[in-house]
């Protein structure tokens, strides 16, 4: 999987200028680019029926310790309605940038996320992906995703770095919380465009949420509820972004890259069916996302083997495997990164 710097840089040096030119006018002659209403308006629909649903069985099963299998089901519609911010947040669903964001703030309301902030530190990743000091994803305080990070843990997190591998899965059952309180600590900041809008939005579904668990449910169910639902949602995001990009190669400031390669080279694709579509959100795309993030998502799959036959013509690697192939590929990664600590280097 390691590709040296000097060996990205010749290869983009002798390689026309012109080629992400090429491959954007290839899928926008296939219409791939274009809007696609009637799934959004498909999808978006049967997400929120299913939600309503699951809403109404959980008043009615009452006071009961089957309300964590309604958990479980909560923690899988919290996920596909972020994935559903994530598409907003992307300008899939609507062609104009106000409604995209109307619907993203509607779609983190509901999560109890913020949408802003979340939008700010997505952006950042997608114009660096894996790039060292400049992407997000690669720099969480627990973990260390290259030799230089580790080199620089201390104390407690220099413990779970050097664990990490071990620690990772376990890890992503706080990831929920992590979303919630990120975008609680941005608005206290004022870190965010529509700040106001996102205090009163995050106040409401915390106080709609927690009312509602704590009015249904007594506290001793209600608290195994709240602990199923936030770690599965955590898990359950974790999980689906994670494949993308960990454990792909990760650069610095002195690697040039043309914009095709810099989102090729850091990106995986999840190999499966359509249930993978469903369960990942399209985010098994990686590297059709990255390459045209406005893409809807129903569109990927259409676009992947382009996108992979293009990248073969021009000798530029495209990495793909299957759903677990792909966390080995995470956790080797990690344990692979945190050898020297384990070393006492």
């Amino acid at each position: 999987m390691a590709i040296s710097p000097a060996d990205v840089d010749a290869g983009a040096r002798a390689t026309s200028r012109n080629d992400f030119g090429d491959l954007i006018r290839l899928v926008r002659n296939e219409g791939l680019l274009d809007r696609r209403y009637g799934y959004y308006a498909v999808k978006i629909s049967l997400t929120l029926l299913a939600l309503v649903g699951g809403c109404v069985a959980f008043v009615v099963l009452g006071d009961s310790w089957w309300q964590l299998a309604t958990a479980v089901f909560f923690a899988v519609m919290f996920a596909q309605i972020a994935f559903l911010g994530h598409d907003a947040g992307h300008n899939q669903i609507f062609r104009g940038g106000r409604a995209n964001d109307r619907a993203g703030y509607a779609f983190g309301a509901v999560v109890g996320m913020s949408y802003g902030w979340w939008m700010g530190k997505h952006s950042r990743h997608h114009a660096n992906p894996n790039h060292e000091g400049d992407d997000p994803d690669i720099d969480i305080p627990l973990l260390a995703f290259t030799r230089g990070q580790s080199a620089e843990k201390s104390g407690f997190v220099r413990w779970t770095s050097k664990h990490q591998a071990a620690l990772f899965f376990p890890l992503l059952f706080l990831e929920g919380l992590s979303l919630h309180w990120s975008g609680i600590r941005a608005v206290a900041r004022g870190d965010i465009k529509a700040r106001w809008l996102e205090a009163v939005s995050l106040f409401v579904h915390f106080g709609v949420y927690l009312g509602a668990v704590f009015v249904v449910l007594s506290p001793p169910v209600a608290v195994a509820f709240i602990a199923v639902h936030q770690g599965l949602w955590g898990v359950y995001m974790g999980c689906s972004f994670a494949p993308g990009h960990k454990g792909m190669p990760t650069f610095t400031d002195k690697t040039k890259l043309d914009f095709l390669r810099k989102q090729v080279l850091t990106s995986r694709n999840i190999r499966g069916g359509r249930w993978v579509d469903f369960t990942l959100g399209g985010l098994n795309y990686q590297i059709e996302h990255h390459l045209f993030p406005a893409m809807p998502r129903a569109n990927l799959r259409r676009a992947q083997p382009l996108v992979r036959e293009f990248c073969a013509r021009r000798g530029i690697d495209y990495a793909q495997c299957g759903l677990l192939k792909t966390y080995y590929y995470v956790l080797q990664h990690l344990h692979d990164v945190s050898a020297p600590l384990r070393t006492g280097g």
